[in-house]
């Protein structure tokens, strides 16, 4: 999680997942859906984990929704680099979304999305679209 800029990043905890802000965004409003535990495996996860993923999956959705009318969403489980069972979270949509004076294209619509086109922010920025987004989550 520290890797993806926690505690800064975070927008929402529950019980065994948290989401956090991406902050490399390939897309406007790309977050981190984390699991909490120690685990380096997916089906290692409690049951309880697997269960509460939905009520996650849901909060995100509605809030990316509200927050920047993706058109779908991608959730990635690379897992390649960060051993820890975590999702991200990448919403689409053609042609470009701006949040304050940036602009945010989404490089690989319709295909796959382009995790090497992303906007980098800095700490300022990262605040600023926490706080937004995370207005965003029930």
């Amino acid at each position: 999680m520290e890797k993806f800029g926690y505690p800064a990043t975070l927008l929402k905890e529950l019980e065994h997942w948290v989401i956090l802000l991406r902050p490399a965004q390939v897309t406007l409003g790309s977050l981190i859906l984390a699991a909490k535990g120690d685990e380096t495996a997916y089906g290692a996860l409690p049951l309880a984990a697997f269960t509460e993923q939905g009520a996650a999956v849901a909060a995100i959705e509605a809030a990316l929704a509200a927050f920047c009318r993706f058109e779908k969403i991608n959730y990635l489980m690379l897992m390649m680099v960060d051993p820890n069972p975590h999702f991200h979270v990448i919403p689409r949509y053609e042609g470009q979304r701006a949040w304050q004076g940036i602009t945010f294209a989404d490089a690989g619509w319709p295909g796959p999305p382009q995790l090497s086109s992303s906007v980098d922010l800095n700490p300022e920025q990262i605040a600023a679209l926490s706080r937004e987004i995370s207005a965003n989550f029930r």
